[in-house]
């Protein structure tokens, strides 16, 4: 290749690389993976390999899109702060005309894929998904700490996406999913706004870590969550979700990321124990994800 080809197929890439960022390949990965797993579960032992993959397909658009979406909303507050300022819109390698282009068509084609291939109750969980996503929690944000809460929920949709589209209907199973998804995001958001405090005050973004100075009522939270997330986290098996492997996993892995809320609650504004926090967050739910998935 031409020196003056390779200059060519360099800003391309670049671009490329731009958009695909602008999607949140992160929380797109942990949406689609939580959506496999609510599949797996209500399809138990008939999976339709080529109804998962559209499902998966169809969820990675919209999820993609709502996060492009939401990058195109708060693209004045990420050039505030240091963990955003080099996402694509602040750093100047897309234009908001652009983004806002590829967020929408993103969106409108993944509910569209799902309502085509995967039901109609799939693709209007997803729609509620991002739509809630943006309308709702992104303005919250700056307005109240109870923005984590109410952004919880379309967090926890995911796994209903994919146990609507295996069985066409939501059962107690899907519910009890999306009750260990809420419960998990709690501590998890928690722990990284406790990180980034300066960060989200900068943005005027009011997370509880924001407007709870001392961190103590962040830690009690913590420690709530975490016990809830537990005790909701056993009962997969009692349903007839899961076996005794899962079970004794889950245990294990909801006492280690108990404990992990205790120490931070018992010294709360401790930068390294809010960091083991969050690490144990982004453990715990491949984890479990995967003892659910293998039963």
């Amino acid at each position: 290749m031409s020196s003056a080809a390779g200059a060519a197929v360099a800003p391309r890439t670049r671009r490329l690389s731009a958009f695909l960022t602008l999607t949140k390949p992160e929380i797109t990965f942990n949406v689609v993976m939580t959506a496999l797993v609510g599949f797996l579960v209500a399809a138990r032992g008939s999976v339709h390999a080529r109804l998962l993959l559209d499902t998966l397909l169809g969820t990675a658009l919209v999820a993609g899109g709502a996060s492009a979406l939401n990058q195109w909303v708060e693209r004045d507050l990420d050039a505030v702060m240091r963990r955003t300022i080099r996402r694509p819109l602040p750093a100047g390698r897309l234009t908001p005309h652009e983004s806002l282009l590829f967020a929408v068509g993103l969106g409108a084609a993944g509910t569209a894929y799902l309502a085509l291939a995967a039901g109609p109750l799939a693709s209007a969980l997803a729609a509620a998904t991002a739509l809630s996503y943006l309308l709702v929690y992104t303005p919250l944000k700056r307005t109240t700490s109870l923005s984590t809460v109410v952004g919880a929920v379309p967090g926890a949709i995911p796994p209903m996406i994919g146990w609507a589209a295996a069985r066409g209907r939501l059962d107690a199973g899907a519910w009890v999913l999306f009750l260990i998804l809420f419960f998990w995001q709690m501590p998890h958001f928690l722990a990284l706004a406790a990180l980034y405090r300066r960060d989200y005050a900068r943005a005027g973004f009011q997370v509880l870590p924001v407007v709870d100075p001392d961190g103590a009522s962040t830690a009690r939270q913590t420690v709530l969550y975490t016990l809830a997330l537990l005790l909701v986290s056993l009962t997969p098996p009692f349903l007839g979700m899961a076996g005794r492997l899962y079970f004794f996993g889950a245990l294990a892995l909801g006492l280690g990321f108990t404990v992990s809320g205790v120490r931070l609650a018992l010294a709360p504004q401790s930068h390294p124990h809010a960091s083991r926090l969050f690490r144990a967050s982004l453990l715990y739910l491949p984890a479990l994800c995967a003892l659910m998935a293998l039963g």
